[in-house]
């Protein structure tokens, strides 16, 4: 592709406050939030309901927009790629979790775990700013080169 690519990502809340990581070769075999591209003619809240349910089974709500990230051939991907990520939060109410292929694994994790986890792209940045909701609270951030 000649243009940069949105895609958009969801930070997954399960009924214990948990949230959902998915590890995935794409990231070299660390642990991303899951999404994916937004097709031509969807909104991107469509596409991430359609990514997240494809992903992952979830049925997701509540979602409110988190960040907004641009990666510029970042060595964190496995392919040289220009991406503008559109990050938000949401809910399920599910725990069950249908993996596609894209991920090879799964992980609810409280916030206050994810230092135990080898994380890729710019997702540790991100979770640590959820972990002190008083700062991330109604905040958009844009961060470059990851």
């Amino acid at each position: 592709m000649r243009y940069p690519e949105p895609t958009v990502g969801a930070v997954i809340y399960n009924p214990d406050n948990k949230i959902l990581l998915c590890k995935s070769d794409k990231w070299h075999n660390k642990y991303v939030i899951p999404g994916g591209h937004i097709e031509l003619g969807e909104t991107m809240e469509e596409a991430l309901i359609r990514e997240i349910r494809e992903e992952t089974g979830l049925e997701i709500y509540d979602i409110e927009l988190l960040s907004l990230k641009e990666s510029i051939y970042s060595e964190t991907f496995h392919k040289e790629k220009h991406f503008i990520f559109i990050d938000f939060k949401c809910r399920t109410d599910q725990y069950e979790v249908t993996l596609n292929e894209e991920a090879q694994e799964y992980k609810w994790v409280g916030l206050d775990e994810i230092d135990n986890y080898d994380l890729g792209g710019f997702t540790r940045q991100l979770l640590m700013e959820l972990r002190n909701e008083k700062e991330a609270k109604n905040r958009i951030e844009i961060f470059y080169g990851y």
